[in-house]
C-alpha cells in the first residue's frame, strides 16, 4: 500500500490579495512536491474558490464556520473585496475568533491521519494566533507573507513602534531598521498615520505581530538576491529563518478563474497591443481594492491625454461609489475624453478587471502604473516592465520606496488616496519613464536585471537550483526534521 501523501494545510485571511498567492503556492507545491493541500476559508470564499482549482489537482477545500452578522459586518461579508475601507479593521477581529474552530479542524486532520498530524500549517500574515493553535498541538507553523521583505519589515517595525509619533519633525527612521533610511509622514497609510496605540488597528496588530514569535518561520514570496535588506531584518528581529520561495504568480486562467471577470476579451486586447509599437504603451491598475478619488481621477485623464501615450486603464468607480458598481464615464472623467480616446486609438478603458499578466508581457508594454501592491510589483517584475508608484494603502508606500530607493525600477508618481495631484506633474513622469531619457533607459536597463534574477532564483534544470528552489526545500526539510524528531522522542 502506498504511503499516505503529506498533508500541509494552508490558510489566507479573507482577501483577494491574499488568497491569490496562497493559492499560487499550493498549486506550486502540489505540482513540485506531490504534497496533499487542506485549503482553508471560510465558507463563501470556499464556494468562491471553487472554480478557481483545476480540474487535475487533488487540493482539498474545508470551512471553517463564520457568519459576519455576530460580528457588526454585514451579511454575508466574508472577504474585504465587497466591504468599504473602515470595515476591513472589522473583519480582522472577527477573524480571531476562528480561532477555536480552526484548532478543531487540525485536531480532526490528525485523527483522520491515524494520529499523524499534518507536516506543517502555512497561514496568514493576518492570523498570528494560528502560530499559537500550531505549538500547542506540537506542528510545524510558518507564515506565509504575500507581501516583499522590505515592505514587511518596514510595516512590522512601524506598527509596533508608531516612531512618527515620538518625534517633532514629520521625518523619521525606524530604529530597529536603520538600513531602510528616512521616512516621511506621507509614506504611512492612514490606519498607520492616525494611530496611537489604542484604536482598533494597532489593538488587532499589537496582539497578531507579536505572536509570530511563536512560529517556526516566514514564508516570503519574493527572490532572495534582491530582498536581502527585508529578510534580514526579521532574520535578526524574530531569530527564525526568513525563506524567499517567490515568486509564486497564479497563471491567467487562475486568475480569471479565482472570481475575476474581464472586462475585455483576450482577443480584442491581444489586437489592440500588436498594433502599436514596441515600448508604447503605459498600463494603469490600481489593484481590486483600490481606487482614486473623483479629482484625482480627472486629473490621471489629463494627464494620459496630455502625455500623447498609448495607454490600457483599468478603471473604477472613484472614492465613496460602490468600487464594484457600474463605471460613469461622463461624470467622473473629463467631458468627451473616452470619445476622444476612443476616436484616436490612442487609449482603451477597461471595466472592473484586466488579464494583467498578459499586458506585461506584450512587447509593446512599456511601463505600468501601479498602487505597487506585491502581486502587481512580481508580476511586473517577472516580464522586466519598470513601474510609476502610486501607493495607497498597507505596505505599498514602503514598496515604492523601496523599487526607487534599492532597486531604481520605478519613479512615485503620486501618494496616497488624498494628496491634491496636477496633471502636469503626472504627465512630466509619465514622459520621464516612457520617453528615450537616461533616466527611462536606466529603468528598463534595471527592470530586465531584476527579471533575470527571477528567471535564476526559479531555476530547477539541468542540476541546477535556484535560490528560490533551494528555500523551499530547505523549508519542508526543516518542517521534516521537527515533525521527525517529536515522533522520536515520542
Amino acid at each position: 500500500m502506498a504511503e499516505p501523501k503529506e498533508n500541509i494545510v494552508m490558510f489566507p485571511f479573507m482577501a483577494q490579495g491574499h488568497i491569490i498567492p496562497f493559492l499560487a503556492l499550493a498549486l506550486h507545491i502540489e505540482q513540485t512536491k506531490g504534497y496533499t493541500i487542506t485549503f482553508v476559508n471560510t465558507p463563501l470564499n470556499i464556494k468562491k474558490l471553487k472554480s478557481s482549482i483545476p480540474p487535475n489537482s487533488s487540493i482539498k477545500l474545508l470551512e471553517v464556520p463564520f457568519n459576519s452578522s455576530d460580528h457588526g459586518l454585514p451579511p454575508n461579508s466574508e472577504n474585504t473585496d465587497i466591504l468599504p475601507y473602515p470595515l476591513i479593521i472589522r473583519l480582522l477581529h472577527a477573524s480571531t475568533s476562528l480561532k477555536p474552530a480552526f484548532k478543531t479542524l487540525i485536531e480532526d486532520i490528525v485523527e483522520e491521519q491515524g494520529g499523524k498530524p499534518p507536516l506543517c500549517i502555512i497561514a496568514d500574515i493576518f492570523f498570528g494566533w494560528t502560530a499559537t493553535v500550531a505549538k500547542e498541538l506540537g506542528v510545524f507553523h510558518a507564515i506565509f507573507s504575500g507581501a516583499g521583505g522590505f515592505g514587511l519589515a518596514c510595516y512590522y517595525s512601524v506598527w509596533l513602534s508608531l516612531p512618527h509619533r515620538e518625534v517633532d519633525s514629520d521625518e523619521f527612521e525606524l530604529q530597529d531598521f536603520k538600513e531602510a533610511s528616512r521616512f516621511h509622514v506621507s509614506q504611512l497609510p492612514l490606519s498607520i498615520l492616525t494611530a496611537d496605540g489604542s484604536d482598533s488597528w494597532s489593538v488587532f496588530q499589537r496582539m497578531n505581530l507579536p505572536a509570530w514569535v511563536d512560529s517556526n518561520g516566514i514564508l516570503f514570496n519574493t527572490v532572495e538576491e534582491f530582498d536581502q535588506l527585508g529578510l534580514m531584518y526579521f532574520r535578526k528581529r524574530l531569530g527564525r529563518p526568513a525563506w524567499a520561495i517567490g515568486p509564486v504568480l497564479l497563471s491567467v486562467d487562475n486568475r480569471a478563474r479565482a472570481g475575476k471577470q474581464a472586462g475585455i476579451s483576450a482577443d480584442f486586447l491581444k489586437e489592440w497591443l500588436d498594433a502599436k509599437p514596441v515600448n508604447s504603451v503605459l498600463y494603469v491598475s490600481f489593484g481590486s481594492n483600490n481606487t482614486i478619488s473623483t479629482s484625482q481621477m480627472m486629473q490621471l485623464a489629463m494627464a494620459l491625454e496630455g502625455s500623447g501615450k498609448n495607454f490600457i486603464w483599468v478603471v473604477r468607480p472613484p472614492i465613496g461609489f460602490d468600487i464594484n458598481s457600474e463605471f460613469k464615464a461622463k461624470e467622473w472623467l473629463p467631458q468627451g475624453f473616452e470619445e476622444r480616446i476612443k476616436d484616436s486609438g490612442r487609449g482603451l478603458l477597461v471595466h472592473n478587471w484586466a488579464p494583467q499578466v498578459d499586458i506585461l508581457s506584450h512587447k509593446s508594454t512599456c511601463a505600468f502604473l501601479s498602487h505597487c501592491g506585491w502581486n502587481s510589483v512580481l508580476e511586473a517584475l517577472d516580464k522586466g516592465v519598470p513601474m510609476l508608484g502610486w501607493a495607497m494603502a498597507g505596505e505599498q508606500f514602503f514598496n515604492v520606496k523601496f523599487l526607487e530607493e534599492e532597486l531604481g525600477v520605478c519613479v512615485e508618481i503620486v501618494r496616497g488616496k488624498t494628496c491634491e495631484v496636477r496633471h502636469e506633474d503626472m504627465k512630466a513622469k509619465i514622459e520621464l519613464v516612457m520617453n528615450e531619457t537616461e533616466k527611462g533607459k536606466e529603468m528598463r536597463r534595471k527592470a530586465s536585471k531584476v527579471k533575470g534574477m527571477i528567471k535564476n532564483a526559479i531555476r530547477d534544470e539541468d542540476g541546477f537550483k535556484g535560490s528560490s528552489v533551494k528555500e523551499l526545500d530547505d523549508f519542508f526539510k526543516a518542517a521534516t526534521v521537527m515533525r521527525d524528531g517529536a515522533n522520536h522522542d515520542a
